[in-house]
């Protein structure tokens, strides 16, 4: 059986694959020889570019990444945070062509793959590639939410939002407490995250705080209230696919 406290460098895809139900021996086996390579990322450096023709997937050891598209006047807007154990463009080995950036919010360790391994285990192995399949219909069902929240919600709900799934996902992570955790993203991502202008996120965050919904030290986050911030914010976990054992105090 699979140890958690393995020290291959795939362990935390293996731990991600198994979310949704346990994998067996052979299969756990098969994920963790797949051939691989260990990259430091600097933060703002890219991990793939629009338009690039990517050639391996990545696993996310530690730190974060986002993804985002920049239109045609400059504006970017982000799409997703990933953090440490996410499985990174999965997506990109199927599709060949990259259609918008991945890049590094903090300095990151990751795990390239290359995309024809992907693909052999996902087709070879049916329950790894059934637990692939459902890692990314997670990934669009957060999607749908985060487009959801820019464009039918107000800024202090969109904002509230977001810090009850942060929460939710840095708990899971084992990387925080749902009431107490590192925000590990300027104001100006959080606006390019919720269509704001960092000004707005600015002042957003200081009723919440002022409120005694939350309260904030530098980049930290400490919920006071957590069923009034997710009121706030519209919130219900089910878009996460959490199981129950992950969901933690909260519900």
């Amino acid at each position: 059986m699979f140890d958690p406290q393995s020290p291959s460098p795939l362990a935390p895809m293996l731990r991600k694959l198994e979310y949704s139900g346990s994998l067996s021996d052979g299969d756990q086996a098969a994920v963790l020889a797949l051939p691989h390579s260990l990259k430091t990322i600097e933060p703002q450096a890219y991990i793939v570019r629009e338009g690039d023709r990517p050639t391996h997937s990545c696993l996310l050891r530690s730190g974060f990444v986002y993804r985002h598209k920049i239109v045609a006047d400059g504006g970017r807007q982000i799409c997703a945070i990933h953090m440490a154990g996410d499985m990174v463009d999965l997506q990109n080995s199927l599709l060949g062509l990259a259609d918008h950036n991945v890049q590094a919010l903090t300095r990151a360790e990751v795990a390239f793959i290359p995309r024809e391994a992907i693909h052999q285990i996902a087709f070879e192995r049916p329950a790894v590639g059934t637990a692939m399949w459902l890692d990314t219909l997670v990934d669009g069902s957060i999607f749908r939410e985060w487009i959801a929240n820019v464009g039918r919600r107000n800024a202090r709900t969109r904002l509230a939002h977001l810090l009850c799934e942060f929460a939710l996902r840095l708990e899971a992570a084992g990387l925080g407490r749902h009431n107490d955790y590192t925000l590990p993203m300027t104001q100006e991502h959080l606006a390019d995250c919720t269509g704001l202008t960092p000004i707005h996120v600015n002042r957003t965050l200081r009723g919440l705080d002022a409120d005694g919904v939350i309260s904030r030290t530098h980049r930290s986050v400490t919920v006071d209230d957590w069923k009034r911030l997710a009121a706030e914010g519209d919130f219900t976990s089910g878009y996460l696919h959490m199981r129950e054992d992950q969901l933690g105090l909260v519900q």
